[in-house]
């Protein structure tokens, strides 16, 4: 995923067949393919103005020209009652 302000993201063929979903908070959106399932942008909690964008998804782009981590989403955060509404990262355990 690449982080990208939200008036850098233009879709420009395919919207209508992307389907929404959320969780937990409701407050992130994640848009899949409604056919194949490929998860191509999100709108992040924690940074409600940026999106998220599937880099492997975009046409002739070379992912390995570019530094990125790892993210393992097992291990994200669930929203207790109470907490903060933005995300504050993996949990530790």
């Amino acid at each position: 995923m690449a982080k990208v302000p939200e008036s850098g993201l233009t879709i420009e063929a395919g919207e209508d067949e992307l389907t929404l979903y959320r969780w937990n908070t409701g407050v992130a959106r994640h848009w899949f393919c409604r056919h194949c399932g490929i998860y191509p942008f999100h709108r992040k909690r924690a940074q409600p103005d940026s999106y998220g964008v599937n880099v492997g998804c975009l046409e002739d782009f070379n992912v390995a020209a570019y530094p990125y981590r790892l993210a393992d989403g097992q291990t994200m955060s669930v929203r207790p009652a109470g907490a903060r509404p933005e995300w504050t990262g993996p949990r530790e355990d």
